[in-house]
């Protein structure tokens, strides 16, 4: 098997969820809103947000700032509040002196995956990063995966691994890829209906020592 490691973005590498309800606190302090306001908009975009949202936003809470700026803030403090550990970014680091080839497979807006990439230093550890609005599809579309793949230079075909944290985007999602899959979680927590991982490691730490166990 190829030393292929593909990984996940947000609830992996990152705490989206932590970022995410940090920005929206910020969002409601500068515009004037209601923590119940806040907390409709924290269930709005707890899954994705794109620009198209904050125009909806505008409307419904009578901003005067343009959808655009609304965006453009939204994308500042989710930058700026996203935060990938040092030891998770050393771990990335030793995979690459391991000749791992590492590449980011993630659903989402490209401007505000890459702008948390490049916040958190991640972008500089990785030999290609892969969106799913670049590419028009969404994992766990196996074509995702596959030029993902192919973007850090791999053979999509020959093996490697996917690390994510979601049973079906990422875990179906690089199984139907041909990857082996390390879902980042607690067994316990995995449904029971779905093929297992092929490893499992409760943080992304523990995931990176797995396969540099495996590199030896």
């Amino acid at each position: 098997m190829q030393r292929l490691a593909l990984f996940d973005l947000d609830d992996t590498l990152i705490d989206r969820r932590r970022a995410l309800e940090a920005t929206l606190t910020r969002f409601a302090s500068r515009h004037g809103l209601t923590a119940d306001e806040r907390d409709a908009l924290l269930a709005r975009l707890d899954e994705r947000a794109c620009a198209a949202d904050f125009s909806a936003i505008r409307k419904l809470h009578s901003l005067s700032s343009s959808a655009q700026k609304l965006w453009r803030e939204y994308l500042a403090d989710m930058a700026a509040f996203s935060v990938c550990p040092d030891d998770v970014l050393d771990g990335l680091d030793d995979l690459k002196r391991h000749d791992w080839r590492i590449g980011i497979a993630t659903n989402g807006s490209a401007d505000i995956q890459r702008a948390k990439l490049e916040s958190t230093g991640i972008a500089h550890r990785v030999h290609a990063v892969c969106v799913s609005s670049d590419l028009g599809l969404r994992k766990p579309d196996p074509r995702l995966f596959a030029t993902a793949a192919e973007l850090c230079g791999a053979a999509p075909h020959d093996g490697g691994w996917m690390v994510g944290d979601d049973p079906v985007k990422d875990i179906a999602g690089g199984r139907s890829a041909g990857l082996a899959t390390l879902w980042i979680g607690t067994p316990d927590r995995w449904p029971g209906h779905l093929h297992v991982p092929d490893r499992t490691a409760p943080t992304a730490l523990s995931a990176i020592r797995l396969l540099l166990e495996h590199t030896a």
